[in-house]
């Protein structure tokens, strides 16, 4: 029992939002409330403790996403501060895979973004209960009412307001205690608590009733005393809301300023009354070596099952982050894990660390539900289950995004080739969206990433913390090659007379044919052949020869050497000679009709298309609209709050890069714009 009370007085947490809402003020906020933090430190100032990198306090943004740990009410609030930047999304993705709950925050004048809206789809896709915290609303043109409406129509949740923000007064409604709460001292950190003058309460009764019948719609006894005109107990009212949380029937919603300092402890006693604890979330599912389903319990005494989700060198050395999901975890204890391969990998965890933000503490242990940091893994990589060597288990991998910008480089100094070569492997193992490439035409050397703030950040950190100077090319866009229409290709593969071979077992022949699919299809290879002679079977080795060579060959196209997507091959005929045609025959005859069929099919190159949210002022919309179109930009519509618009669109890749400069130019500076990746298509 002792073990569970544990477990349930701990919020494993991650605080997620578009770039320049104010996540990490707000968790700036929360670890000096808790008394993590003796100070505030701002982001505008560079000294705030989550941003602890060089690069980060360069940018004034959030790049990597930081662990923290801070006490509130007898409860442990483990937090992930995350990115907010687009280019940066694989630290909210593989944050989100480990979290048991989240904080979505708002600003207060722009509502749900783009960025928002994408960083609330990576925490469906793990059905982590959330909260949303409203923030910035001491600003000129905020509105929580129509921030509100914005999660109901661009997030599709019921939004619930637990408290209302009254900023020019420096205080917040709480409508379920029927209190209105002053922040005063010199950080906001004393709380006044008085009753809610009538007036003010009588405003707020469209919000009251949303409260009241959420409630009620998670609880009878609650449902039968509202309906009654009756006003519902908080202790009652807050066990139906957390069921709702839980449930992920809605979305609780808090409004504040983060940086005026108001606000924020009704959202930490929020975090604690409605997210949930380890305990509260459904089982792991993780899958044996055979390939069958086992539920993995959050208890301190089964085997050990614990996922690698980043990689990160610390000082100059290789360091894993992982989440313990069931067992104890001490140094020196040798673990397994199976690579994507298939091959079973062992290490021995050398030391265990807390963490906070850029600080580590040694510790003796780790159990199931904790967020630790582990050295002495060589080999372990994100996504990688480590296990007890008796008990494999593989929980879910996490998802990587193909890069879609790529940079020339070479090192400033030609001595530092090979340590160049060697700082990209251990870049490339702690960042999964990196990919270092070879151009195969001109030999050069390419880093492929998210976009151009990535590919900086990437370079900005490789000077500093190795001390490689690089040069590097302008941006080239990643691209993809497809087809506009069927065709077919049937190829004798026979090489030439051989009087010390048999030459039937070299021969083979394949014929198939080609068809475009829609964008973003799956599988691209069927299996409908036909084998020749009647009743010939292909071998496993036949038939995986055949599989990896038009593999292989969808991996260059015929038009730029690039990956061919969204065609269905279909296998027709497949004839064999002799005994029996060898793989390396069939591999051959494969890959040579493919190629003929390929370039009969009408290819086509594809590039990086991007979803785009541009907000500008209102004065400047048709010179920004114009500018757009210009750049064959598809407009999808507009948005207006205040004195902002936002324009959504989808433009090619390549037409938006440098734009960040050019925005800024036709709005004198108040213009922004992000953009996240949405498909390859033809230009």
């Amino acid at each position: 029992m002792k073990k569970q009370s544990r477990l349930s007085h701990v919020r494993n947490i991650g605080v997620a939002a578009h770039v320049d809402a104010g996540k990490t003020t707000l968790t700036e906020r929360i670890l000096f409330y808790t008394g993590a933090s003796y100070k505030i430190g701002e982001v505008h100032d560079g000294a705030a403790h989550m941003d602890y990198l060089a690069e980060e306090q360069r940018h004034g943004i959030t790049i990597t996403a930081a662990v923290t740990k801070a006490p509130w009410r007898d409860h442990l609030l483990q937090i992930i501060d995350t990115p907010g930047h687009v280019d940066f999304t694989i630290e909210v993705e593989r944050a989100m895979r480990v979290l048991d709950g989240c904080v979505l925050v708002l600003d207060g004048v722009r509502g749900v973004e783009s960025q928002t809206e994408t960083v609330w789809r990576q925490r469906s896709r793990f059905q982590l209960p959330a909260l949303a915290f409203v923030n910035k609303m001491d600003r000129p043109g905020a509105d929580y009412r129509r921030a509100l409406a914005a999660i109901r129509q661009r997030l599709a949740i019921e939004p619930i307001a637990i408290t209302y923000p009254l900023p020019e007064q420096g205080c917040v409604v709480d409508l379920i205690d029927r209190t209105r709460i002053g922040f005063v001292g010199e950080q906001g950190e004393t709380l006044v608590c008085e009753p809610c003058p009538a007036p003010l309460w009588d405003d707020l009764a469209d919000l009251r009733e949303s409260l009241y019948l959420a409630a009620a719609e998670l609880d009878e006894s609650l449902a039968d005393s509202v309906l009654a005109g009756e006003i519902p107990q908080p202790r009652a009212l807050r066990a139906a809301l957390r069921r709702g949380v839980l449930r992920g029937r809605f979305c609780l919603c808090f409004g504040g300023s983060a940086l005026r300092n108001v606000g924020v402890q009704p959202l930490m006693d929020g975090i604690v009354d409605y997210l949930p604890a380890p305990l509260d979330r459904p089982p792991a599912v993780a899958t044996t070596p055979a390939g069958e389903p086992v539920p993995v319990a959050m208890v301190t005494d089964g085997p050990l099952a614990a996922l690698a989700f980043k990689v990160q060198l610390w000082e100059g050395r290789r360091h894993v982050f992982a989440r313990l999901y069931r067992g104890v975890l001490r140094p020196g204890q040798t673990i397994a894990f199976a690579t994507p391969s298939g091959a079973i990998q062992r290490e021995q965890v050398a030391r265990l660390f807390d963490v906070d933000a850029g600080k580590k503490t040694r510790i003796e242990q780790a159990r199931a539900g904790e967020i630790v940091l582990l050295a002495g893994l060589r080999h372990a990589a994100t996504g990688d289950t480590l296990c007890d060597p008796d008990q494999l288990v593989c929980l879910e991998r996490i998802d990587t995004r193909a890069p879609v910008l790529g940079l020339a480089i070479e090192p400033a100094a030609g001595t530092d080739e090979e340590k160049l070569l060697e700082v990209l492997d251990k870049v490339q193992q702690e960042d999964p969206t990196l990919r270092v490439e070879e151009d195969p035409e001109t030999g050069q050397r390419l880093i492929r990433g998210m976009g151009e703030l990535h590919l900086q950040i990437v370079l900005e950190r490789i000077e500093r913390e190795f001390g490689v100077r690089v040069r590097s090319g302008r941006p080239a866009v990643a691209t993809r090659e497809t087809i506009r229409r069927a065709a077919s290709a049937q190829v004798l593969f026979a090489p030439p007379p051989n009087p010390d071979r048999r030459q039937l077992d070299l021969m083979a022949r394949v014929g198939l044919e080609v068809s475009p699919l829609t964008r973003g299809a799956g599988e691209p290879i069927g299996w409908e052949a036909t084998i020749v002679p009647a009743g010939a079977e292909l071998s496993a080795a036949q038939r995986a020869a055949v599989e990896q060579s038009l593999r292989a060959t969808l991996a260059a196209g015929p038009l730029l050497a690039a990956p061919v997507e969204d065609v269905r091959v279909g296998l027709r005929e497949i004839e064999l000679f002799g005994p029996g045609s060898t793989p390396e025959a069939l591999a051959a005859a494969a890959a040579k009709a493919l190629r003929q069929a390929l370039e009969a099919a009408d290819p086509v190159a594809m590039y990086p298309v991007m979803r785009v949210e541009v907000v500008i002022p209102e004065g400047n919309l048709g010179t920004v609209l114009g500018d757009l179109q210009a750049r064959h930009a598809l407009i999808g519509g507009t948005e207006r709050s205040g004195d902002m618009v936002a324009l959504h669109a989808e433009a090619p890749l390549e037409v938006l890069l440098g734009y960040t400069t050019t925005l800024r130019s036709l709005t004198q500076g108040r213009g922004h714009f992000s953009m996240e990746f949405a498909r390859f298509d033809r230009a």
